[in-house]
C-alpha cells in the first residue's frame, strides 16, 4: 500500500471521527434537559453541607429587559419566604346560600323535620341547568344554617340557585328548574315555600353577570425554552424548588395557598401527553404556562408579585424567556401596568362584597 493510500485512509478516519463527534454533540445539545441527580444529604456524616441560594436578587444576573422580565420589578418584588408570613383575611364564614349571588326561597315546615327525612327529600342533582342549586336548613340546636345533617332537626329551610357564574347569567329555564326541584322537596317534607319573582331574579342575574364579566381576570404567561427543550422531570424539579407541588392532573403543578383548603395561588401546566409518555425523560417540552385566576385568590397572598418572582426564578434556572400566552416575549415595562390594574380590580371587588378569594367570589367566578 502506498504512502498516498495510507494518508487517504487516515484522512477519511479523521473526517468520520469529526462527523460522529459532531452528531453526538448535536444530539446531546438538543436532547431535553433532564433533572439533576439528588444533592448529598448534609445530615449524613462525612458529606459536605450544601448552601441553598435564597430568593434575594432573583434573576438579577441572567434576567433582564432583553428576555422579558425585570430583575428588580421596580420595588414590587415579593420574597416568597416573607409572603408566606403575610397576614391573610379572617376565615371566611359566608359560604352557603347568600342573597348577594343567589335567588332564594324561604321554606317553613309544618313541624320539625329530621335531618334524615330532609336528606331523603333532597333532589338527586345539585344543579339547575348550569347553575349550582342548594337547600339549607336552620339547625334547631345551633341556630346555624347548614346542609341537612342526619340526626339533626329543622323547621326552617331555604332553597337557592346561583344567579350567575362563568357560564353566564341565570335564565328563565334554569329558574323554572330551580322552582321544580325546590317544590319537590317542599312537598316531600310537608312545608310551604315563597318563591321570588322570576323576572326580577333573572334581571338580577344579568346585572351580576355583567359585573362579573367586566371584573374577571385570568392571567396566563408562557415560559419558553431559549435553547434545549425540557423533560417533564426537569420542569418538575425546577418548579418544586420555587414552591410548586404536584396537581391533580398530569402536567399540572400548583403553588398552594397559605391557608389549607383554599384554591392554589398559581398553577403551572405543560403538555399532558409529555407527562403521560412511556419515557417521559425523552419527551421534549418547549414551553410551560403560568396562570393566576385573580378572583380565586386573596389579595393578601400577593399572587401577582409571587407570579413575577416565580417566573424570574424559573427563567434563570431553566434558561427560559417570559412570553404572553401567544408566545411573544414580554418587555419588562408591560408588567407594572398590570400591577396597577389589579389593585383597581381588587378595590372594585371589595366594594361589591365580592373580595378576591372570598367564598362568594370563588362561587361567582367558577
Amino acid at each position: 500500500m502506498s504512502t498516498f493510500q495510507i494518508a487517504l485512509i487516515i484522512a477519511g478516519g479523521l473526517v468520520l471521527a469529526v462527523v460522529v463527534g459532531y452528531n453526538a454533540w448535536s444530539t446531546h445539545r438538543n436532547a431535553p434537559k433532564r433533572p439533576r441527580p439528588p444533592e448529598p444529604d448534609p445530615s449524613v456524616e462525612g458529606q459536605p453541607a450544601r448552601h441553598e441560594p435564597g430568593f434575594e436578587g432573583v434573576g438579577s444576573e441572567a434576567i433582564g429587559p432583553g428576555n422579558g422580565t425585570d430583575p428588580s420589578f421596580d420595588g414590587h418584588s415579593v420574597d416568597l419566604n416573607d409572603a408566606l408570613q403575610m397576614p391573610l383575611p379572617a376565615a371566611e364564614r359566608r359560604g352557603g346560600l347568600d342573597p348577594l349571588i343567589d335567588a332564594m326561597a324561604p321554606i317553613v315546615a309544618d313541624q320539625l323535620v329530621s335531618g334524615d327525612a330532609a336528606l331523603a327529600a333532597l333532589p338527586t342533582t345539585r344543579r339547575a341547568g348550569s347553575k349550582p342549586f342548594a337547600i339549607e336548613g336552620l339547625n334547631e340546636a345551633t341556630q346555624q344554617w347548614e346542609a341537612p345533617v342526619a340526626g339533626q332537626r329543622y323547621r326552617q329551610f331555604q332553597a337557592g340557585v346561583q344567579l350567575a357564574n362563568r357560564l353566564g347569567a341565570l335564565n328563565e329555564i334554569e329558574f323554572s328548574e330551580f322552582v321544580m326541584k325546590a317544590q319537590g322537596f317542599v312537598d316531600a317534607i310537608g312545608a310551604a315555600v315563597d318563591f321570588p319573582d322570576m323576572l326580577h331574579e333573572v334581571a338580577r342575574g344579568r346585572e351580576l353577570d355583567q359585573f362579573a364579566s367586566e371584573h374577571d381576570a385570568q392571567l396566563n404567561f408562557m415560559l419558553r425554552a431559549r435553547h434545549a427543550a425540557w423533560s417533564p422531570g426537569y420542569v418538575q424539579q425546577n418548579a418544586s424548588q420555587v414552591g410548586f407541588t404536584a396537581g391533580a392532573m398530569p402536567g399540572r403543578l400548583v403553588f398552594p395557598a397559605a391557608e389549607v383548603g383554599m384554591p392554589p395561588v398559581l398553577t403551572l401546566a405543560y403538555d399532558t401527553q409529555a407527562a403521560l409518555s412511556d419515557d417521559p425523560e425523552q419527551s421534549a417540552i418547549r414551553d410551560i404556562l403560568l396562570s393566576l385566576d385573580v378572583a380565586q385568590v386573596h389579595r393578601g397572598e400577593q399572587p401577582f408579585g409571587r407570579l413575577r418572582e416565580v417566573a424570574a426564578e424559573l427563567c434563570q434556572s431553566m434558561d427560559g424567556v417570559l412570553c404572553d400566552q401567544n408566545g411573544s416575549p414580554l418587555p419588562a415595562m408591560t408588567m407594572e401596568p398590570i400591577t396597577a390594574d389589579l389593585e383597581t380590580l381588587y378595590d372594585k371587588l371589595d366594594s361589591r362584597e365580592l373580595s378576591a378569594g372570598s367564598a362568594l367570589a370563588r362561587r361567582l367566578f367558577s
